[in-house]
């Protein structure tokens, strides 16, 4: 038979662990030195998307051209210290709705753990010594740079808040990255390249719009007014347009003429299967 045994010695009741406190600390933003709240802010991990202005080399043919990668990889940095600039002001701009977003409100200057004067502060230095650089490589690829400031800078204003205005703004925006890169190294802008570069922008900005309309759900319009006069369906709709335009635009690309005596090749077609493939899986996801 079972017995019962006891014991006289008294076990103190540990309270048992709270998980809403756990969740809480897990959300609770990292505690970092200033300096590294600000380059967290600069968001380095999005300046992938400035190895756009390396596109007209390819387009140009320059792979090999040591002075023309050399002014690329410097257009490369200007970009990439006007893109944390951009985020900064962003930031300080949306840092009350920010607090909001299950996700976004870990940023630093949402959290609180960089001052806002720090933020602007930093952000004027870096665009002037950006620009300075710009400028100093050739004034037309620093009109540019000047150029693609202002339109983030009223994009992070009032261009957020127009709908269909604010996708073509970030797609703009993209262009003038890879128009940037081929001023760096004094190429004529291809029209191909404007094509391409403009349809695949918007195809990344209405999915990022999809995406916080899938994630905020009931709350996107607290968090972003615009994404009120948006939908999952049109959004879909829309990207699906823009997605097919794309690969058209690319079927042009590869069996035009122009394109075949530049790269000395009319078998470029061959590829059109891999970028159907490609299109398939998006539209699959």
């Amino acid at each position: 038979m079972a017995r019962t045994t006891s014991s006289n010695l008294t076990v103190p009741d540990t309270p048992a662990p709270n998980l809403t406190d756990a969740a809480e600390v897990s959300m609770s933003p990292v505690r970092r030195s200033v300096a590294s709240n600000l380059i967290a802010s600069l968001r380095p991990h999005q300046w992938t998307k400035n190895l756009l202005v390396f596109a007209a080399l390819i387009f140009a043919q320059k792979l090999f051209d040591a002075r023309a990668v050399l002014a690329a990889i410097e257009a490369f940095v200007v970009f990439c210290a006007l893109s944390g600039v951009v985020y900064l002001i962003n930031d300080v701009a949306d840092r009350d709705s920010d607090r909001m977003h299950p996700i976004k409100r870990q940023r630093p200057i949402a959290a609180g753990t960089l001052p806002v004067t720090t933020a602007i502060g930093s952000a004027l230095a870096i665009a002037a010594a950006a620009l300075a650089a710009a400028f100093a490589m050739s004034w037309p690829f620093g009109l540019v740079a000047v150029i693609y400031l202002a339109l983030q800078g009223l994009y992070s204003g009032a261009l957020k808040h127009i709908v269909i205005l604010d996708v073509l703004t970030i797609s703009v925006g993209f262009v003038i990255r890879a128009a940037a890169g081929a001023v760096a190294i004094g190429v004529v802008i291809s029209h191909w390249l404007f094509v391409c570069t403009i349809l695949g922008a918007m195809f990344i900005a209405m999915a990022k719009r999809r995406h916080e309309i899938v994630l905020l759900a009931d709350d996107a319009t607290s968090h972003r007014p615009i994404l009120g006069e948006y939908s999952a369906y049109l959004l879909d709709q829309m990207i699906a347009v823009v997605a097919a335009s794309t690969l058209i635009a690319y079927i042009f690309y590869t069996i035009s003429p122009e394109t075949a005596e530049k790269f000395g090749t009319t078998w470029l077609g061959l590829t059109i299967p891999s970028s159907l493939l490609l299109r398939a899986d998006q539209v699959i996801e």
